[in-house]
């Protein structure tokens, strides 16, 4: 006996300046013998599951985020002093009440290199209704070079997509920091 399977293909389509996905299954349909069947190596799918682990906790003396300084304090008290460039993230819910803060990228002493997915994973999984991005310069000097702004147009423009507002981009510099919101850099 003969089986036929019909096999469907995705196709990708890029566009100038952006990325398009269209899922449209061609008309074309493969039969497939029983034999060439038999000859093909099966595809292994992994079946996972999603889960975020609290590694510890941290006491913040007020209960809701109302002004960047909060978010510094809170910043610089999960960070302390350190050598290079670290690249946080401070999920808050509806409240602006800080749910957690992630170390999403250690740098080096001059540049910390982040994708928006790797900043906004912990939001996702923690529901997060926005964030605050936060940065060490370890030069000392808080103000914002210009990858700092590209990226922060960046953050921006995919929480809008996520539905995950990004109230603020800190940079801690040892002295204190600058608010690129209240900068007018967003």
């Amino acid at each position: 006996t003969t089986k036929t399977t019909k096999r469907c293909f995705f196709q990708k389509t890029i566009k100038k300046g952006s990325f398009e996905m269209k899922n449209q299954y061609s008309n074309q349909s493969k039969q497939h013998t029983d034999d060439e069947l038999a000859n093909t190596a099966a595809k292994r799918v992994d079946i996972v599951k999603i889960q975020m682990v609290k590694d510890k906790s941290l006491l913040y003396k007020y209960r809701a985020i109302s002004c960047p300084n909060d978010g510094y304090q809170l910043m610089r008290q999960f960070l302390g002093d350190v050598d290079r460039e670290y690249l946080i993230v401070l999920c808050l819910n509806t409240k602006n009440e800080p749910t957690n803060i992630n170390c999403c990228h250690i740098g080096s002493i001059n540049s910390s290199i982040a994708h928006p997915r790797e900043i906004f994973k912990t939001a996702i999984l923690s529901n997060s209704a926005r964030i605050m991005v936060g940065h060490t310069h370890p030069s000392g000097n808080p103000e914002p070079s210009e990858a700092d702004l590209v990226m922060t147009a960046r953050l921006t423009e995919a929480g809008e997509i996520l539905g995950i507002d990004v109230l603020d981009h800190i940079i801690l510099g040892d002295d204190g920091f600058v608010s690129l919101k209240t900068g007018g850099y967003m």
